[in-house]
């Protein structure tokens, strides 16, 4: 049994680390404008030197077009893509089925 002064102790908290996956947006049913600001935000406000969009399945096309939008309008002259990378997950669905989704992972940096 707790004593008093053991259950008001108040909670450590970890401290926030910064970790590589800060500057990553997962795109997903939200509006296409929605992940430019993010995208734009990131460069602007977060100052990072890189961000990562990444999207799986139908989604894929979502995020071209962010990255495109980001590249060309917002961003002109600022940001250039670095790198694509295309894949594709495994997994077991709810029915037990055997599932193969393609994912893309695209990398804009500053100019």
């Amino acid at each position: 049994m707790m004593t008093e002064s053991e259950a008001y102790q108040p909670q450590q908290t970890k401290e926030a680390k910064p970790e590589q996956d800060d500057h990553v947006l997962f795109i997903g049913s939200k509006p296409l404008m929605n992940y430019v600001t993010g995208v734009v935000m990131q460069f602007t406000t977060q100052n990072a030197p890189e961000v990562a969009i990444k999207a799986r399945g139908k989604f894929i096309a979502k995020a071209v077009d962010v990255a495109e939008v980001a590249m060309k309008r917002f961003l002109e002259n600022q940001i250039q893509l670095r790198d694509i990378k295309i894949n594709s997950e495994e997994f077991t669905n709810e029915e037990g089925k055997q599932i193969r989704v393609s994912t893309i992972e695209v990398f804009l940096k500053r100019k």
